[in-house]
């Protein structure tokens, strides 16, 4: 019996096999702590978007502007019957139902001012705007004879000018549009359309606007965060937006131009141009608005991928590290004969993973390039100290510290890297496989198995 307890006890010691299985499974167990870390990452990513959020709502959201547009009630006579008892009979009168016809710009001319800034609460912070925005262009004659609607039967009157925003909260002014010589204030009003709806007063000789185009002007001083964008219901519109903000991302239906597009380390400018010929809707439409909201275009502010996105990306990575670093002792034991105990393996595989937890906590603090260099130094320091005592020999200590430098570096490039990230680490994971076989070629792989 002891000398089958003896025999077991050599092959696990002397077995070249039985030091591949104990290692690999060794980073199986690793990965209880490794995907702990992971989830810690990501919960500490959704408190971020958390209070982000919060911190947007009470500034104010995501802005998307739709107006000037032209509101104007007629009247249609729908024919109704009422059975009159005295006569037997049923007698028939036209009964009028109101109506609304929406009429849009034929010019429309937007200038917005956007100035950034960072919101911080605790150790986050958010980016916000306040936009100043100058709207101008003019109305045309309005086209009634589509519907067959008799000019008696029109209420001008009974016009108003609507603007329709996704974001009451955020204006920081009384909204007021110059229509010809006359101005109105704008008032919310609670309707069950898509957007939120400010609706002016019942405006004055409206009806002039059948004899030559009427101009309007109007300013809108506007808080929000995440993106600001514009529908665009001219004939023709066009926008100019200036900012500060050093990373725009251009979205929605319409891209602005090329030749009027300027970006830079303090700010950018962009211009749109688009007629009624790139859209699918015209100049009009009676009864219902529909929902424009998916013409919109404009720019969104967009923060560059931020640290816990590239912490969490990272910690994808950490299988491979530590793989490849407990290869690399495996491969240093195999060839020396040094004895190397499981536990010292344990200890090695647990430092790699607390460089992520490392990484995380100062990265909430300073940011990941700083983060990145304390926790990989901190690591790889640990680790080349603790393998002098356990393998004795310089050489192979330079060899631990310069193939955990390789590797953290090799990790780093390839998180900066963004389009050509994947043929970056293809390249390197096809070196390192080529570097191990090209090693390992020396070993005697004929010794006890």
């Amino acid at each position: 019996m002891t000398t089958q307890k003896q025999k077991i006890g050599n092959w696990f010691r002397n077995s070249i096999s039985a030091k591949m299985l104990m290692v690999g499974f060794l980073i199986l167990i690793l990965l209880i702590p490794l995907g702990f870390v992971k989830d810690l990452i990501r919960e500490r990513g959704f408190r971020q978007t958390e209070v982000i959020e919060e911190i947007n709502t009470k500034w104010g959201n995501q802005v998307v502007l739709n107006g000037p547009i032209l509101k104007v009630p007629y009247h249609v006579y729908v024919e109704e019957k009422v059975f009159d008892e005295k006569t037997k009979t049923f007698l028939t009168s036209q009964k009028p139902q109101r109506h609304a016809a929406y009429f849009f710009p034929w010019e429309l001319d937007i200038n917005s001012n956007v100035k950034t800034q960072p919101l911080e609460r605790g150790i986050y912070e958010s980016v916000v705007y306040n936009a100043k925005t100058q709207i101008k262009g003019e109305f045309a004659k309005l086209n009634f004879s589509v519907k067959e609607i008799a000019d008696e039967n029109i209420l001008w009157d009974k016009a108003t000018v609507v603007f329709k925003t996704s974001n009451l909260k955020g204006i920081r002014n009384t909204v007021k549009v110059k229509i010809g010589k006359e101005e109105y204030a704008l008032k919310p009003k609670f309707d069950n359309t898509y957007m939120n709806t400010l609706e002016s007063g019942f405006l004055n000789e409206i009806q002039s606007i059948q004899n030559g185009p009427l101009s309007f002007s109007s300013t809108i001083d506007i808080n929000g965060s995440s993106s600001l964008q514009f529908i665009p219901i001219g004939k023709e519109t066009r926008v100019f937006m200036k900012s500060n903000w050093h990373s725009p991302s251009f979205n929605g239906n319409f891209l602005p131009e090329t030749e009027g597009k300027k970006i830079g380390p303090s700010g950018f400018e962009a211009q749109w141009k688009v007629l009624e010929t790139n859209r699918r809707f015209g100049q009009y439409f009676f009864d219902n608005l529909p929902n424009l909201s998916d013409f919109s275009f404009g720019t969104e502010f967009m923060v560059p991928v931020d640290d816990y996105q590239k912490t969490e990306r990272t910690s994808k990575y950490g299988l491979m590290i530590i793989g490849l670093t407990l290869l690399v002792f495996l491969l240093i034991q195999i060839s020396s004969k040094i004895a190397i105990h499981p536990f010292q393996y344990l200890m090695i595989g647990l430092a790699l993973v607390m460089f992520y937890t490392l990484l995380i906590s100062i990265s909430e603090h300073q940011n990941y390039l700083f983060a990145y260099l304390i926790s990989g130094a901190a690591v790889v320091a640990l680790i080349t100290t603790y393998s002098r005592s356990i393998l004795k020999n310089s050489k192979f200590t330079l060899l631990v510290l310069g193939s955990m430098f390789s590797l953290y570096t090799f990790i780093f490039v390839i998180i900066q890297l963004e389009d050509y990230a994947l043929l970056v680490g293809s390249i390197g994971l096809f070196v390192i496989l080529g570097t191990i076989m090209f090693t390992s070629r020396k070993i005697d792989w004929s010794g006890a198995q």
